[in-house]
């Protein structure tokens, strides 16, 4: 299913919060305490809290990198009781105890640094294309992500207008999805773009495009922090491949994280969309006067 109006309501207040304690978060969303976990257990298959928890600890690792915080600081800002809980609730999703973890990433970090981009690397199964791909840039981003220790970031590097796009993309074979639904998610996160979004579109044997959203009638603008976004298809018996990524229109930095591909049944809405709702209601200066 998509993220109900109350999961991104809550996502949305988590981020914002993540340094704070989030007991007003069911009086934020409009909710019963009882009705909010359950709700948002069933469509993110994870309790608040644990959302909670592997946010912070993600929030925890950018603050190691990026900053000088002691770490018995960052525990305390992170809502954590002690350094001893925290440190070993980090070992466990990143392996190493937080002072080695940033030493290791300040050295590579040092290292990258030399290079001219500290974040810059090939991103392994994905390509930029675009009308203009020469004015922008794709890497893989160890200090900023949702969960895990890294994204994939678009951003361009040259002055751009709204009429030039990029995009950071990689495609499948839909031989396994063939007759059935398609669900892609995805968290994303912006910094200053004229547009953004995730997009998915469905080819069939001759190369021709059958099934196709990139949230036109919903794309990102701005700055905005990391929200959960969904796209969803049918795929006919014809598909041959299914193609997906990033899209950025315009200037700005797009990250994105954790894709995920479900097959949903047909209560699942599509998100496709016919292009009627851009047309207006009647003709209009028909003598051009």
């Amino acid at each position: 299913m998509n993220y109900s109006n109350l999961t991104q309501q809550a996502i949305s207040f988590i981020e914002n919060h993540l340094l704070d304690n989030l007991h007003g978060l069911p009086k934020a969303v409009g909710y019963s305490k009882f009705h909010l976990l359950r709700i948002f257990k069933k469509e993110t298959g994870l309790t608040v809290g644990e959302y909670v928890r592997v946010r912070r600890l993600a929030k925890a690792a950018t603050l190691l990198i990026k900053t000088n915080e002691s770490i018995i600081s960052i525990a305390f800002s992170l809502q954590f009781q002690s350094q001893e809980a925290f440190s070993r609730a980090f070992k466990e999703v990143y392996s190493l105890p937080p002072g080695q973890f940033r030493k290791l990433m300040r050295e590579i970090q040092m290292m990258k640094e030399e290079k001219e981009m500290s974040i810059k690397e090939d991103v392994k199964g994905w390509s930029l294309s675009g009308s203009n791909p020469e004015a922008y840039e794709m890497a893989v981003d160890p200090v900023i992500f949702h969960t895990g220790a890294k994204s994939g970031v678009l951003y361009s590097i040259k002055k751009v207008n709204d009429q030039q796009f990029a995009t950071m993309m990689q495609g499948f074979q839909a031989k396994q999805y063939q007759g059935k639904r398609l669900k892609l998610s995805c968290f994303l996160k912006t910094d200053d773009v004229t547009k953004a979004s995730a997009w998915m579109r469905i080819d069939n044997s001759s190369g021709d495009s059958i099934a196709f959203d990139n949230m036109h009638n919903r794309s990102i603008t701005g700055t905005s922090d990391w929200n959960h976004y969904t796209i969803v298809l049918d795929v006919p018996e014809e598909s041959t491949s299914i193609h997906f990524g990033v899209l950025l229109i315009g200037k700005g930095k797009v990250w994105a994280d954790n894709f995920q591909f479900t097959v949903v049944d047909e209560k699942t809405p599509t998100t496709t969309h016919s292009g009627h709702e851009l047309l207006p209601e009647e003709p209009i200066n028909l003598t051009f006067e």
